[in-house]
Order: structure tokens, then C-alpha cells, then sequence
């Protein structure tokens, strides 16, 4: 098979779909691998890195699409680049369509077959190929929070940590799934006081233990969340269903519960956002004042640490790679119900439930898929 990975044209976004060690690895196994020039110029990976590793190298991105039967990347594939995807290529990256109509439609108009990262799962009910971007964009959220907050930035200029006779931050911190364990574990450390909600009496059973005291656990419900507010500097929302819209937790007319200058952070937002009022913002202009509150919504958080990130997700995403790679998408299905799991769309059919849910578009099983093809 010819593996192809493209430069990330998203703004700001630095991460590489395919580290050198994934190329060499794919390579041993008998492919061709293709990887447009720069590539990996952001993590810190040069084209002669690649080279040595036994990849080609391509001028465009053109080249990349027009030759591989494998498009690996990191960030969902931008118009342009949807355009430029046939039908039966498989595409292996993220894709986050609940909130994007946009990008579903080219996708089932390009008939390609496309596997989203974020709903791979594992014999742990866990999202393996979500969770290391998670844990990078969860210790984000509390120190690009902390930068909002500052008066400059028009936060209300409190100091996370406090200082002797001065109290600390208030942050709140809403689901405690990999992303709010990794942002409690920043916030907890930067000394803030920590509230960590979540429905799971089982999860903040687990972080009470974990953190032997060092934060506050609370059941979340719409009570809770509204009490919390007027005390709170800053918010951080970590709520995920797998492959859904995230649900809105914060209204705009709660806004008006929360002190001037108060911050939220949704780490949510490649899903559409836990906050009624969030909209996805870059890292060149990452946050935005409504109502006087502080928002950073950046869409592609992890990419701010380029090379701890692709690494990261070149570990986990490998393996799934390579099945990919040798047995075809096919085969490499069938052997892996989890992997199964992260077909969202095949030859011009969406086959992801929440997805159609979300977008109200007819879905076809990939049960039935996987054994029509």
C-alpha cells in the first residue's frame, strides 16, 4: 500500500500525521510511504529525517493525494483538501463531524472511506487514538486559561496560585474523563482550588483517591453548576461523547452568574463546544469577550506543543496504522470491532449513529457495510 501524509494547513496547526519512526516502521512492513515536503518541519522533523527513515518526498500536496492509497493525517481534512480525496482512498485521521455538516457532506460526496481517530475504541471502553491529545490539551486548558486571565488579556487579572493572604483561583472543572484528570492535575499544581464535576460517582470516587484531598469532587447537575458559578474565576469544559456533539453545560444567560473577567476554557470544541456562547478560535487569535467573560476556544490546542503531541499521537495511532496498511481497511475491520468503530464513512454512506444523529442523516451500519464490501 502507498501511505500519504500531507502537510496540516489548518492555522496554527504544527503536527505531523506520520512521525519518521512510522514511516520506517510501514516501510519495514513493505509499503511505500509519501510525505509532502515540510511536513514535519513544525514538530521538529525535517525532510531528510524522512528520507533516512525510506520515504519519499513530494512537492505538494496534490502529489500526496493523487498517488496514495492512505492519507494519514492529524486535523480533519480542510475543503480543500476534501476536493482532492477519490473515491475508495481511505483517509485516517481526526474528524470530529457532529458539528460540522460541511465537511460530512464532502466526505460522502468523495466517496472515500474515512476512520476518525477520536471513535476508535478499546476492550477499556476507552478512545486509545483521543486519549494522548486529550491528556495534552487537558494540561493546556489550566495554563492558556491562567494567560486569559491575566488583566491585559482582559481576564480579571487573578493569579492561579495566589500569593500569602491572597486566595487562589476558583477553577471549576466540568467532566473528569482524561481531559479534566490531566487539567485538574496542572490546576491542582499551579495551586489553584480545584472543583472537579462529573456524573460518574465511580470517576470522582477515583480522583478524590488520586488526589488524596488536594481538590473538591461534586456530582454535576444543572444545580450544581449553577451554584458554582458565582464563585468561580475560571472554567474549564471537558465533557465528551464519544463522536457527538457535545452537550452545552453554560448558557448565555449564565454568563451573567459569573464575575467580569471570569474565564472558560472548552477543550470541547472540536465537538461544537460545551458553552452555548463558544466558537472555534486559532492560536493566532484564541479568545474572545462576551458579555465581559473570557473565552478560549481554541480548536486545535494540542498543536501549540507540536512535537510532545505528534509524537504522542504517532505512538498510539501506529498500530492501527500498520493493520490498516497490511490487511486493508477491510480486513483490518473485521479483525478489530474497536477499529470498526472509528468507520464514519464509506462510499458515499455515513456510519457513524451520533454522527447522524447530530447532522439528522440516514446511517448505515458498519456491520452491514464491513460485510457488503
Amino acid at each position: 500500500m502507498k501511505i500519504g501524509c500531507p502537510r496540516e494547513i489548518k492555522p496554527q496547526e504544527f503536527r505531523v500525521g506520520l512521525t519518521p519512526s512510522a514511516a520506517q516502521e510501514a516501510i519495514a512492513h513493505g509499503h511505500d510511504v509519501l510525505v509532502e515536503s515540510g511536513a514535519g518541519i513544525g514538530a521538529g522533523f525535517d525532510d531528510d529525517t524522512y528520507r533516512a527513515a525510506g520515504a519519499a518526498i513530494a512537492d505538494t500536496a496534490e502529489d500526496v493525494f493523487a498517488s496514495a492509497d492512505m492519507i494519514v493525517k492529524v486535523k480533519e481534512p480542510q475543503p480543500v483538501e476534501r476536493k482532492m480525496l477519490r473515491e475508495g482512498q481511505l483517509l485516517f485521521t481526526y474528524l470530529h463531524l457532529a458539528p460540522d455538516p460541511e465537511q460530512t457532506n464532502d466526505l460522502l460526496e468523495s466517496g472515500c472511506t474515512a476512520i476518525a481517530y477520536e471513535t476508535v475504541t478499546d476492550d477499556a471502553g476507552g478512545l486509545p487514538l483521543l486519549a494522548p491529545m486529550s491528556e495534552v490539551a487537558g494540561r493546556l486548558a489550566p495554563q492558556s486559561g491562567a494567560w486569559a486571565l491575566q488583566k491585559a488579556n482582559g481576564g480579571s487579572g487573578v493569579l492561579m496560585g495566589g500569593v500569602p493572604g491572597v486566595r487562589p483561583a476558583n477553577v471549576a472543572i466540568i467532566g473528569g474523563g482524561v481531559v479534566g484528570a490531566a487539567a485538574a492535575r496542572v490546576a491542582v499544581g499551579m495551586g489553584a482550588n480545584v472543583t472537579v464535576l462529573d456524573r460518574s460517582v465511580p470517576r470522582l470516587s477515583y480522583l478524590d483517591d488520586v488526589f488524596m484531598g488536594r481538590l473538591t469532587t461534586q456530582y454535576s447537575d444543572k444545580a450544581a453548576v449553577e451554584e458554582l458559578l458565582p464563585r468561580m474565576d475560571m472554567i474549564i469544559g471537558a465533557v465528551l461523547i464519544p463522536g457527538a456533539a457535545a452537550p452545552k453545560l453554560v448558557s448565555r444567560d449564565q454568563l451573567s452568574l459569573l464575575k467580569p473577567g471570569s474565564v472558560l476554557v472548552d477543550v470541547a470544541i472540536d465537538q461544537g463546544g460545551c458553552f452555548e456562547t463558544s466558537r472555534a478560535t486559532t492560536h493566532q487569535d484564541p479568545i474572545y469577550d462576551v458579555d465581559g467573560i473570557i473565552h478560549y476556544c481554541v480548536a486545535n490546542m494540542p498543536g501549540a506543543v507540536a512535537r510532545t503531541s505528534t509524537i504522542a499521537l504517532g505512538n498510539a495511532t501506529m498500530p492501527y496504522m500498520l493493520a490498516l496498511a497490511d490487511k486493508g481497511w477491510r480486513q483490518a475491520c473485521a479483525d478489530d470491532p474497536h477499529l470498526l468503530n472509528g468507520l464514519n464513512v464509506h462510499a458515499g454512506k455515513l456510519t457513524y449513529y451520533a454522527v447522524g444523529k447530530a447532522l439528522g442523516i440516514d446511517v448505515t451500519s458498519p456491520q452491514l457495510v464491513l460485510r457488503a464490501a
